[in-house]
């Protein structure tokens, strides 16, 4: 949590934390201002101390609302300093900086840098920074950040946000499952009240209409993949393929707070009207191994074991998994959950990328998702809950949803 994060930066042999760029869509940012309207910003935190937000003067009022306290970048007067410069807007702009560093007390020790900025400009920034402030060690971190180490787990007020959202995807799942069932089936095919066949991409523009009327953006849109594409796990689903009856289809949705703040994550996956017997095994062999996870999850034990353990139950079914071999392409072929919060994967990791800092802890918010993928017999399964890791240590399904594998249609 944010309040761990001085003992944290100490943990690291941090001195301060700079972060660079917007408050939309960075999540670095986001994580101290909240979603608000400021751009090129600069968020300075010296360790013990408090964030002090570098913003222009037009966003002033927006910048005040982060309850942080703030300094002008316009009182800095770049055009005086682009004179100094002759004109050199590069060390113009790095001079600026090291002005505003320095006025926060930062002139010496390990700085890590986040945040999200073109790379070459932030390259060349922290390079001339570098020969002003000599006395700075500036420090990528890469995996086991500081920040992303902070964020893996949460506090009341980012529960309840989170709950939030989940619940919202949740509301537009039932919307979506409502639409489809009340729709006919012709020749084998899902058809809508004029006779057109249901496409995915007809599917995808409700949901990102629903999602919309609930202020919820969708950057990286939502998987709906029917058949074959459903065996490829991220497949996103072909916006003209049309929806089959019994075909399965993985449908995948994770959306965002407008402006990026926190995330959902939900899968399900659905046969229409329907199910063979071979897609009904598949299910139930999924099911069976989310309903033990989520049986045994405790907190204070490792992420990995977790996965260990779902590799295990599908072995027990017959099914290849990534422990025996980590390039299958079938079967289970992936990590069984992951951490979320203002990404939609952060820490902690469950599978290759895990480490053994890597906890359930409490406050924890992950996934739970295992999934079975066999594209040449057009079979893919997943499905996927957002669970909290209450402070008591029971685990909480942020946002309860059947897990019935067919929709009936009821025309």
């Amino acid at each position: 949590m944010k309040s761990d994060l001085p003992a944290m930066m100490k943990e690291h042999s941090l001195d301060a934390l700079l972060v660079f760029g917007d408050a939309l869509h960075n999540p670095a940012m986001v994580y101290f201002t909240g979603v608000v309207h400021v751009t090129e910003a600069l968020l300075a935190l010296r360790r013990g101390g408090q964030p002090l937000l570098f913003c222009h003067a037009m966003e002033r009022e927006e910048a005040a609302a982060t309850g942080l306290q703030t300094r002008s970048i316009t009182d800095y007067k770049f055009s005086e300093l682009l004179k100094e410069c002759n004109g050199n807007h590069e060390l113009a702009n790095a001079r600026l900086y090291q002005r505003m560093l320095t006025d926060a007390g930062i002139t010496a020790g390990r700085v890590a840098v986040f945040g999200q900025r073109d790379a070459g400009r932030a390259f060349g920034l922290i390079s001339a920074l570098g020969e002003l402030l000599p006395n700075i060690e500036f420090v990528g971190e890469f995996g086991s950040s500081v920040l992303l180490e902070a964020r893996a787990t949460k506090d009341a007020t980012e529960i309840e946000r989170m709950r939030r959202i989940q619940k919202q995807t949740t509301e537009v799942v039932g919307q979506l499952a409502d639409y489809l069932g009340r729709q006919r089936g012709v020749d084998g095919v899902l058809v809508d009240k004029d006779g057109q066949p249901v496409t995915v991409g007809a599917v995808k523009s409700k949901i990102n209409l629903w999602l919309a009327e609930r202020g919820l953006d969708n950057p990286h849109g939502t998987i709906f993949a029917p058949g074959a594409e459903g065996g490829v796990p991220h497949s996103m689903g072909s916006p003209e393929a049309v929806l089959r009856l019994g075909e399965p289809i993985v449908f995948d949705i994770f959306p965002v707070e407008a402006g990026g703040g926190y995330w959902a994550d939900f899968t399900r996956t659905w046969c229409l009207g329907h199910a063979s017997d071979a897609a009904q095994k598949l299910y139930d062999d999924v099911r069976f191994v989310y309903e033990t996870i989520m049986s045994e999850l405790k907190p204070d034990s490792q992420c990995s074991s977790y996965q260990a353990r779902a590799c295990e139950l599908f072995q027990q079914r017959d099914h290849p998994t990534v422990a025996e071999d980590a390039t299958t392409k079938v079967g289970f072929v992936h990590g069984l959950a992951h951490g979320l919060g203002l990404e939609v994967h952060e820490r902690p990791a469950f599978g290759r990328d895990a480490t053994p800092n890597d906890m359930l802890r409490r406050g924890s918010v992950v996934t739970i998702e295992p999934g079975l993928y066999y594209p040449e017999r057009g079979l893919g399964m997943r499905i996927e809950d957002a669970v909290f890791i209450r402070p008591d240590g029971q685990p909480e399904n942020l946002a309860e949803y059947p897990l019935d594998l067919v929709i009936p249609l009821k025309n």
